[in-house]
């Protein structure tokens, strides 16, 4: 693993207490309108049926694979490990800890979960969104579960899917789950759980590092630097886009797209049901947003900040399970910037994004649900 810290436990039971107590976030206020022309078009089976699979097996004398961001949230690593070494103690488990720096994650995430397979055991995603988005592709990849440590700034995946944010109760948490199938959304080959996203979205993300690198890790933090993106964003985006039951001609700062609904309805933007099933359980969303005069962008931010965004004029969202993007580039390009969980990208043109068939199998408790909901109006 070169410069990765890899350590094996065998532990003993022990006591311990743990909660969880998911809190809403403080949202980046944005949405979407556009420019269209609608014609009928096929793509491909919008309401084509699932890939039936079997939940794999965990056995639960194997020992869990931890694969640990070393870079993510606010505690050190050492904090990181001892909640997990507590947990396992707890519970009397074996597990295996791979701490790694972000760059070397992908690669750590990828042979852990081969490890994973060929032993009947989970990959452990510790860190934020983007982390996890990292280890659920190589575990959908390999065909492993994957359990959740969360420690980013929104959480959206394990509030969606009544996992504890707080870590120690997340760590406690999985010891006694099981593998859950979960929807996943692709962007081209890559997979993502919570957003992908085009345009002003992913200048938002890079913007907000910055920001953070200078000013801390915090909600307002990141919502003061989206602030900041949106009301000097005004490259538009020219865009082609196909789904199974239209083709749009669009002008638009940034096309978004949710796998996540507890992120849309703290947006106050849930579509239309249009589509059986809801985002992230049958269908993916779309958002997009015109361009927009100075004024008007901070009026759809206000919507956006009080969880109205679906409200704001100039807003349009969509269900949708299979969209073609094909950008209008200029001569001699052939990629475009994405962003997908957090992470951003550079991407060969036409974007595809789609349900996946194949699900991610997520370590959930029996009848486990989203406890989160919906915030409070913001002032």
């Amino acid at each position: 693993m070169g410069n990765d810290a890899i350590r094996r436990l065998s532990t003993a039971a022990s006591s311990g207490e743990h909660s969880a107590c998911p809190t809403p976030a403080i949202q980046t206020p944005f949405g979407c309108s556009m420019n269209e022309n609608l014609q009928p078009q096929s793509i491909g089976g919008d309401r084509a049926p699932r890939a039936a699979t079997s939940a794999p097996h965990v056995d639960p004398a194997a020992a869990l694979l931890f694969v640990i961001n070393a870079g993510a949230g606010a505690l050190d690593l050492d904090a990181k490990r001892a909640v997990i070494e507590a947990a396992l103690a707890a519970h009397g488990r074996k597990g295996e800890l791979l701490s790694c720096e972000p760059d070397d994650l992908a690669r750590v995430a990828s042979a852990a979960a081969a490890t994973a397979v060929a032993r009947g055991t989970a990959v452990v995603a510790v860190g934020g969104d983007g982390s996890l988005s990292t280890v659920a592709q190589a575990a959908h990849e390999a065909g492993c579960p994957m359990g959740v440590i969360p420690y980013g700034t929104f959480n959206y995946f394990a509030r969606t899917h009544g996992i504890p944010t707080e870590p120690a109760a997340a760590a406690h948490y999985l010891m006694d789950a099981r593998p859950t199938p979960v929807q996943v959304g692709a962007i081209n080959d890559r997979v993502f759980l919570v957003n992908a996203s085009m345009g002003a979205y992913p200048e938002l993300l890079q913007d907000r590092e910055a920001w953070k690198a200078r000013f801390g890790r915090s909600r307002w933090v990141a919502f003061v630097a989206a602030c900041a993106t949106l009301l000097r964003a005004q490259r538009r985006l020219r865009l082609h886009v196909e789904t199974a039951s239209a083709v749009r001609d669009v002008q638009t700062l940034t096309l978004f797209v949710c796998n996540n609904w507890l992120q849309l309805q703290q947006f106050g933007a849930e579509p239309e049901d249009t589509l059986a099933g809801t985002p992230g359980d049958g269908s993916l969303a779309a958002l997009m947003l015109r361009p927009i005069g100075t004024l008007s962008m901070l009026g759809l931010m206000v919507h956006g900040a009080m969880g109205r965004l679906g409200e704001a004029a100039g807003v349009d969202s969509f269900e949708f399970k299979h969209m073609v993007v094909r950008p209008r580039l200029a001569p001699g390009h052939s990629e475009v910037t994405v962003a997908f969980d957090g992470e951003v990208a550079r991407m060969r043109a036409p974007i595809d994004i789609r349900v996946l068939d194949k699900p991610l199998y997520v370590l959930q408790a029996p009848g486990a649900a989203a406890t989160a909901s919906a915030p409070e109006a913001k002032t």
